[in-house]
């Protein structure tokens, strides 16, 4: 729909074009830069509801006169997402001898050099011959680049997104040229934004792809320490186990903020009075915290079924296996504390609704206190607004009658009040008491 639509476009923009060139009129300029711009406005408009890839395919599918017609209009931001959606062929015909680039941070790749890992500039398709690496990490890269990327290694870079529906048996498995794939999903802890990433591995030939579509903290820190660290890791498989201790390091800093967090909460839920208002705040800071405590124990129960298939399958040495083993405590100790953080947030949940049903209590035992206080006067004023009352008072001014009528009622209301109010004190020290 969209390349007829610019088929379209571009044919009405001709023929209006070449109809004003063969008329002569004084201002023949000015319509033709009226109409010329008119007709490149709905383009414009087009392309920018249109993805790198759509646009790609439009220009592969249009001639060549008028794919270079389109790409005279197109953003200069977005010329590198397209070069790279386009044949060699046809990107030679529309920007020459210029090559796609990959954008900052979005490719990085790391060699061993004398025990220490170096991280290879990769800006350029160009950039990649001669390079070997034992780590390529590939950042929200588009499919047209996962493919140039994996034709050079010949595999298939698959998109890390689509792992989330996968099923646990084909998320982690061995391919018949022996390339590992895993797929695990990553903690992404932003304030109020916590969230799972999920991340897919391949290994192959000595090489460990990462690839994913948001930055994360833990590969931030890992490009660090292989930068840093002399003899820090050995081979791929080093890393890969590097990369889910670091997780797993990670998950429980998480831990660690919402224990600080919940202990604020318990202070505030075990004060003497806590209003409405502000348990609906604690209730909502509650589930929040809830939310990432499930998220980090289902990421991390992620993490120790990927660990304990690398173990199944037979491909770590000795000391690898032992990091695994001891990844896989600290794991155990978490899921430990995590089910203590369930329990300790069950409680708060808990107590904050006591704390509004005590509140609802108290507005029903004032409206029942009330309620008792004016029965007997309502009863009496019944009683007053009867024909009888007049009768009887018939021989005393109204106004001495009603006046002491009126005081009779405040005094009994009075009293009953007084009696409740005991009533209540002398209960409650009975419970304080009993109590002791």
């Amino acid at each position: 729909m969209s390349l007829e639509t610019v088929k379209e476009l571009l044919r009405k923009h001709r023929l209006v074009e070449g109809m004003v060139h063969s008329q002569s009129q004084p201002r023949k300029e000015v319509v033709e830069t009226l109409v010329h711009r008119q007709h490149l406005a709905a383009l414009e408009d087009l392309i920018g509801r249109l993805s790198a890839n759509e646009i790609g395919n439009i220009l592969e599918a249009l001639p060549d006169e008028d794919a270079l017609l389109l790409w005279t209009i197109i953003p200069e931001d977005r010329e590198n997402d397209i070069l790279w959606e386009v044949s060699d062929s046809l990107r030679e015909k529309l920007a020459g001898s210029r090559e796609p680039n990959f954008r900052e941070s979005q490719i990085s790749a790391f060699s061993l050099v004398n025990g220490k890992l170096q991280q290879l500039e990769i800006v350029t398709r160009k950039n990649r011959e001669g390079v070997k690496p034992i780590w390529i990490d590939l950042l929200n890269a588009s499919p047209a680049q996962r493919a140039y990327v994996g034709d050079h290694f010949r595999l298939k870079l698959p998109d890390p997104g689509d792992a989330v529906d996968l099923e646990v048996s084909t998320r982690f498995h061995v391919e018949e040229n022996e390339d590992i794939h895993l797929r695990a999903n990553f903690l992404l802890d932003k304030e109020g934004q916590s969230r799972s990433v999920p991340v897919a591995f391949i290994l192959h030939e000595g090489i460990l792809f990462s690839l994913r579509n948001e930055e994360l903290p833990v590969f931030r820190l890992q490009r660090r320490r292989v930068r840093t660290r002399i003899g820090y890791v050995s081979d791929c498989f080093d890393l890969l186990l590097d990369l889910f201790g670091a997780d797993v390091e990670y998950s429980a800093d998480s831990l660690e903020d919402i224990y600080k967090t919940l202990n604020k909460v318990g202070r505030k839920v075990l004060s003497e009075n806590m209003p409405d208002s502000e348990a609906s705040g604690v209730l909502a800071n509650i589930g929040e915290e809830e939310d990432l405590n499930g998220r980090i124990r289902s990421n991390i129960l992620d993490t120790q079924r990927a660990i304990t298939f690398l173990m199944q399958i037979r491909v770590l040495s000795q000391n690898q296996l032992n990091d695994a083993k001891q990844i896989l405590k600290n794991i155990d100790s978490l899921n430990s504390h995590t089910a203590f953080l369930f329990d300790k947030i069950n409680f708060l949940i808990d107590a904050t609704i006591g704390f509004v049903n005590i509140n609802q209590n108290k507005r029903i035992n004032q409206l029942t206190f009330f309620g008792v206080v004016f029965m007997p006067i309502n009863i009496i004023a019944g009683i007053g607004g009867m024909s009888e009352f007049s009768m009887m008072t018939h021989s005393v001014p109204w106004p001495v009658a009603y006046g002491s009528f009126i005081v009779a009622m405040v005094l009994l209301g009075w009293g009953v009040f007084v009696a409740l109010k005991h009533y209540e004190a002398k209960a409650l020290k009975e419970g304080k008491d009993r109590f002791r």
